[in-house]
């Protein structure tokens, strides 16, 4: 099927931390010849930006008040996706262990939510997009044609964000591993958007998969996806 002549739909990727959601999307995006939005970047971005200016991580409004003022821009670029915050390119500076520890709490305040949804659904208004995140087909695509949830076992997951990390960040896979399912509890817990699978989502266990099988498991439900609205509208 030629992808760039078909119906284009919204494609969202839920699921936990170090699920490997954002490397399957952009060879989904690839694939289909769609538009990649890492919206945990965007959370990242907005962490980063609270832990440089001292702002308490848990205090709504002062985030909130940061958050709006803070641009963000997702650029694709020669080994992924670039993030620029207000012009300045923070990309390498998102995957440190403090932003690890750090993102989940800045990620459940209210205002900061309601802000990068207001983003990302904007970003997703033409369509032909792949996003992911923790919220996206329950709270920011409701109406996505195509949802699922990804995750692997919390030690899986433990093993691809220990390979994340900067060389010499002083961590045990163990450690990693209990902080992962921290995460995973807060991220379930918070009152705005938790982490939730989707009713209408397809359930993805990446346990033991290789990333092209799992993209290539996801592009052909996008492509039937295609076929079955193409369908319906003849």
């Amino acid at each position: 099927m030629d992808v760039s002549h078909t119906h284009r739909i919204n494609i969202a990727i839920d699921g936990p931390a170090g699920a490997g959601k954002s490397t399957v999307a952009r060879k989904v995006a690839s694939a289909l010849q769609y538009v990649y939005i890492d919206t945990g970047a965007m959370y990242r971005a907005v962490t980063l930006k609270v832990l440089d200016s001292g702002v308490p991580k848990d205090d709504d409004e002062a985030v909130g008040q940061l958050a709006d003022g803070l641009d963000i821009v997702l650029l694709p670029g020669g080994d992924g996706q670039q993030v620029r915050v207000n012009g300045e390119d923070v990309t390498a500076k998102l995957r440190s262990l403090e932003i690890n520890r750090s993102v989940s709490y800045v990620a459940r305040l209210s205002r900061v939510r309601l802000r990068m949804a207001e983003l990302q659904r904007n970003m997703a208004a033409g369509k032909g997009v792949v996003m992911d995140g923790r919220d996206i087909g329950t709270h920011v695509l409701p109406d996505a044609e195509l949802k699922v949830f990804l995750t692997a076992t919390p030690r899986e997951r433990a093993k691809r964000r220990f390979l994340e990390l900067e060389p010499g960040t002083e961590i045990t896979l163990d450690q990693l591993e209990r902080e992962i399912e921290e995460r995973d509890r807060l991220d379930r817990e918070r009152e705005i958007a938790p982490l939730l699978q989707a009713a209408d989502a397809r359930l993805l266990d990446s346990t033991g998969m290789t990333v092209d099988e799992v993209a290539e498991e996801i592009v052909q439900w996008g492509l039937a996806a295609v076929r079955t609205i193409s369908a319906e509208e003849k």
